[in-house]
């Protein structure tokens, strides 16, 4: 496929005349969303709560006080509030980098021959090259409103550990990251980009923690999971005077910051009298495909409008199209809070072929609530098909996309082909999460022949379901 839409945009290029609708839709500094939206207050089925491990009765707000910072406690607990204030200086933060541009894909639409209309929001332009400062720099914030000395992180493929080390250097917290190993290894320079920010930052699982030491011994020579680094951050949190955990992704609090990218598009798009068809978001935790269409659902949930919403996850780890929907714990260690979601198991760990960072053994209670419920789909992509499209979109439409993102441009450009055969004019909306300038190893795979592609098989599913625990629903 990919010589065959080389040939095609080699063919057009002399042809393309500029859309009435700017290539690059910017809104202007005030029109910033000054809060951030809450999901959970328009949503009939609310998301079932966090269990505590040992009664498998709802968490409550002194309960998780231990763990995260206590204004982040009561964001993740409330679900009836529909918007919270965006403090000022996180407000002045985010002016460093927001609002983000929606970008009119004029030329990936030319080279397609589509009559599609295709937009994608571009969250790669700040430092850490992803979305994840959004909700850092609010969780670093609060640490530093509550007088915490720092804080503890997982993190997968680096962009959230990146995040989050710029934020911490911002309010001078200290900043501890524990980072998949494979991810570690394969990715020296986004790990030196957080030690350049002041972080430490540690290989899971590791023997630093009792944790780490037990899933070491369990599975001798594992290559990690964000599974596993989650349990080792929350034990150095909860074993450390003046520090808490702090997370990037799947907890209701972080889609409530994540939120602000969904509010941006929407402004941008009814700016200019853009309205959607289908949004497509690459789904991990949660995190981005949640921030992205949380305004859009909300006009569905209210009556007002009626979008096809995809999340798209990698087949290697398929929680929404494979997983099951049950109460399981976030990570695999067994200590943290259960929450229901999708999940494949928390023993579940994902293979070291995987290229991306969407390496979660589950998803955000509140994407797994919309997708039970019909109001979002999801599908599965292979990596090398990813890689295929990243390729592409970065020789048209110039920037390099981060692994994760590519997933959701995978998606966009078949379902922009498919339009291609029906003749339908739909308008595409895409997140574009990141650049992908600390994935060369994997796009050196890719452009080597060397990237393969895993799907794991029923069997290897039945492994990490045996493992979820038996939980009788308050």
């Amino acid at each position: 496929m990919l010589v065959e839409l080389q040939a095609k945009f080699s063919c057009l290029k002399g042809r393309y005349t500029m859309a009435q609708i700017p290539y690059k839709i910017y809104l202007d500094e005030s029109e910033l969303p000054q809060a951030w939206y809450n999901l959970r207050a328009d949503m009939k089925n609310k998301p079932a709560p966090l269990l505590n491990p040992a009664t498998h009765q709802p968490m409550t707000f002194d309960e998780l006080r231990p763990v995260f910072c206590d204004e982040l406690v009561r964001q993740e607990l409330d679900d009836t509030t529909p918007y919270f204030d965006i403090p000022g200086e996180i407000l002045d933060f985010y002016k460093m980098y927001r609002p983000s541009p929606l970008i009119h894909a004029e030329f990936l639409e030319k080279a397609l021959g589509t009559p599609a209309k295709i937009y994608y929001k571009f969250e790669g332009n700040n430092t850490s090259g992803s979305h994840k400062l959004n909700s850092a720099i609010a969780q670093a914030y609060y640490a530093k409103q509550q007088g915490l000395k720092g804080v503890t992180t997982e993190t997968g493929a680096g962009q959230w550990g990146t995040a989050l080390s710029m934020a911490c250097s911002f309010f001078g917290l200290d900043c501890k990251v524990f980072m998949v190993k494979v991810s570690y290894e394969q990715k020296p320079f986004r790990r030196e980009v957080m030690r350049t920010y002041g972080a430490s930052v540690t290989p899971s699982p590791s023997d630093t923690t009792a944790v780490g030491r037990k899933i070491l011994a369990d599975h001798p020579g594992t290559t990690g999971s964000l599974g596993c680094a989650i349990s080792e951050a929350v034990e150095a949190a909860t074993s450390q005077e003046g520090y808490r955990y702090v997370l990037g992704s799947v907890l209701n609090q972080v889609l409530l910051h994540q939120s602000v990218i969904g509010l941006e598009t929407k402004a941008a798009m009814d700016k200019y009298g853009i309205q959607a068809d289908i949004i497509i978001g690459c789904a991990g935790g949660g995190s981005n495909v949640g921030g992205l269409i949380s305004p859009f659902v909300g006009q569905m949930l209210r009556g007002e409008a009626n979008y096809r919403i995809i999340a798209v996850e990698p087949a290697s780890c398929p929680s929404l199209t494979r997983g099951k929907f049950a109460y399981d714990f976030c990570d695999t260690g067994m200590v943290c809070p259960l929450a229901k979601m999708y999940t494949l198991g928390s023993g579940f760990i994902p293979s070291a072929n995987h290229a991306g960072g969407l390496r979660y053994h589950g998803m955000s209670p509140v994407v797994s609530q919309l997708c039970h419920d019909g109001l979002i789909e999801a599908t599965s992509v292979e990596q090398t098909k990813v890689f295929e499209a990243a390729t592409y979109f970065a020789r048209v439409e110039g920037i390099l996309p981060a692994p994760e993102s590519s997933h959701a441009i995978r998606v966009a450009i078949d379902e922009a082909l498919k339009c291609k055969e029906t003749g339908e004019e739909k308008t595409i909306v895409f997140g574009l999460t990141g650049t992908g300038y600390f994935d060369m190893v994997a796009y050196e795979k890719f452009n080597n022949g060397e990237m393969s592609d895993y799907i794991p098989t029923d069997a290897d599913l039945e492994q990490g379901f045996a493992g979820l625990p038996k939980v009788n629903e308050p």
